[in-house]
């Protein structure tokens, strides 16, 4: 099996209910801006010992990005996704 076929959440949803609590305040208002244009909250990786990769899509460009904790969109990421 490919590591990049490999689920590893083990029974875990891909975005936890309780995900918009654990998001900084900038993350907050920034997702709300973002989604005005197009963007989505597509996954949440919980690396451990690590921040939260909060991981971004725009549906319309096919391009994702990293909401930064500071709620700045990084689209330079080398974010690996499963298509």
């Amino acid at each position: 099996m490919n590591v990049m076929d490999e689920d590893k959440r083990k029974g875990r949803k891909p975005i936890p209910d309780h995900l918009k609590a654990l998001l900084s305040e900038e993350q907050k208002a920034a997702l709300v801006q973002l989604e005005g244009f197009g963007w989505e909250l597509r996954f949440v990786r919980m690396p451990l010992f690590q921040p939260l990769i909060i991981a971004l899509h725009n549906a319309a460009t096919d391009k994702f990005g990293i909401l930064e904790e500071d709620g700045h969109l990084d689209m330079g990421s080398d974010l690996k996704v499963r298509r």
